[in-house]
């Protein structure tokens, strides 16, 4: 068993033995079974990164076996610079929301740690597979322990936001599989991604591959107009499956564009770029307004999340080197930044039991060294330079720029409604004199709730002071990918 695959399947394992051994009366040695589960497999990614060479854009710590022979299709891994800091984010973001979920959780302890650990091993699969069967399976697997993580330990409407969740993402995923069908024919019999690569297909096969990949990876990520699910399905979430719905599940469809949609179809790519531009741009300034007058805190990070995100597809769409690592690095900041504004917004609903920024007020007062990381993780999410939000965002803007100036200059004007509804939020929860007496009788951050945020708090940090091992482990990939892309596949 090689390193991806000892990645893949060492949480799956350890969510397999807590389903089969956990009852609610051992708790207590569910909870510690997880947690050693989520470090191990957070541990076993990183020789991946240590053992990564850095001047080829070949993929790595390839593993190949033949899975079901008759169609050819083979249980074929391997990671490249655009996947690797995803698969090591993957594990590192399980970690930090099993032990949130330590006290939180009170029912079905082990099914709810089991869940995370075997949906952070199927994420896994999806960034390391290169056969798009395997990556298929993966990616359609990974709704059956969210759907369940939702629609158990969710909230009071926490069915309907479910269903919502599992309908858009499997409708948009179905097209998706009828062109990976039609490439299987096209490429006489193979479902290896890189043979696909190299397929010379007519501008027709190629614009309705790139909309069938559209109606998966447009929704997973989510883009304007299809992002309505993802607000009903944060506000429904427990903290924990918001946390890992926004900092790894959303990076699933932005993954599938670099993948699948750019290097298959690079000329519909090209000739619809300007149309992913037009909804990217939409998604970071309507959407940043509608953030700004939400209620609920969880309402308006989601939103957030949306507009963020739209800066990672307007990265990959201006097709240069900055834009697309920008995107790149945009990911993974987003998902240390996402994971803290959500499991922050957690700490403060445990206590009080309410997400409405109204509920709060002062917050500053009770709860200093919480309030402390609260405003890290606020400055983040506005791109505060220092901070990991700043970086990719940054990257994208100058990318932008180069393309084309109206389109940057767009671009950073969202930077102003990300400064604003953030720090309103920020100001009316957390700042002035306390203003009623659920604030009053707060207590500050225990050691478990300060671990969780002291853990987010230096990625965000270190990745914001010294972006370099993230940018250069993408760099020739990325060089390799949009030279690709700028050679036509037109038969």
């Amino acid at each position: 068993m090689g390193m991806l695959s000892l990645a893949i399947w060492t949480p799956i394992a350890f969510g397999i033995v807590l389903l089969a051994l956990g009852r609610d009366e051992q708790a207590q040695s569910v909870r510690w079974l997880s947690l050693v589960g989520a470090v191990v497999s957070f541990l076993v990614t990183l020789p991946l990164y240590a053992g990564f060479v850095l001047d080829t854009a070949e993929m790595q710590f390839v593993e190949k076996a033949s899975w079901i022979e008759r169609f050819n299709v083979n249980y074929h891994l391997g990671v490249d610079g655009i996947s690797l800091w995803l698969v090591i984010l993957t594990a590192f973001i399980n970690v930090v929301v099993i032990i949130a979920g330590w006290e939180v959780i009170t029912r079905k302890v082990n099914q709810y740690m089991a869940a995370f650990l075997i949906l952070s091993g199927l994420m896994i699969g999806v960034f390391s597979a290169l056969d798009g069967l395997l990556f298929y399976v993966f990616f359609e697997a990974t709704l059956i322990p969210m759907y369940l993580i939702i629609g158990i330990w969710g909230g009071p409407n926490k069915i309907y936001a479910a269903f919502k969740f599992f309908l858009y993402t499997l409708l948009g995923s179905l097209l998706t599989l009828i062109a990976l069908i039609f490439l299987y024919i096209q490429s006489g019999g193979s479902f290896d991604i890189a043979t696909w690569h190299e397929l010379p297909l007519s501008a027709t096969a190629q614009n309705f591959l790139f909309f069938a990949f559209f109606a998966a990876f447009a929704v997973k990520v989510p883009m304007w107009p299809v992002h309505t699910w993802l607000p009903d399905v944060h506000v429904e979430a427990p903290t924990g499956g918001s946390a890992v719905l926004a900092a790894i599940m959303l990076k699933l469809g932005a993954y599938g564009f670099l993948r699948f949609s750019m290097p298959i179809a690079p000329d519909a790519a090209q000739e619809w770029g300007t149309f992913m531009i037009i909804l990217s741009l939409v998604a970071v300034i309507y959407v940043g307004l509608v953030a700004m007058v939400q209620q609920d805190m969880k309402k308006l990070v989601a939103y957030s999340s949306v507009a963020h995100m739209g800066f990672v597809t307007l990265g990959f769409f201006i097709f240069n080197p900055l834009g697309v690592s920008g995107g790149l690095v945009q990911m993974i900041a987003h998902g240390f930044v996402s994971a803290g504004m959500f499991l922050s917004i957690g700490v403060l609903y445990d206590r009080v039991h309410s997400r409405e920024i109204s509920s709060y007020g002062g917050v500053v007062n009770t709860m200093p060294k919480f309030a402390a990381f609260a405003l890290l993780f606020a400055m983040a999410n506005c791109g505060l330079p220092g901070t990991a939000g700043f970086v990719g965002e940054w990257m994208v803007i100058l990318g932008a720029v180069k393309f084309d100036f109206v389109v940057g200059l767009l671009a950073a004007s969202a930077l102003i409604f990300g400064a604003a509804y953030t720090l309103w939020m920020f100001k009316r929860v957390y700042l002035g004199p306390v203003t009623n007496d659920d604030v009053k009788e707060l207590t500050d951050i225990n050691a478990r709730e300060f671990t969780v945020m002291a853990l987010l708090a230096i990625a965000v940090l270190y990745m914001g002071l010294y972006p370099k091992p993230f940018t250069d482990v993408m760099e020739v990939s990325v060089a390799n990918l949009l030279e690709h892309v700028a050679v036509s596949k037109l038969p």
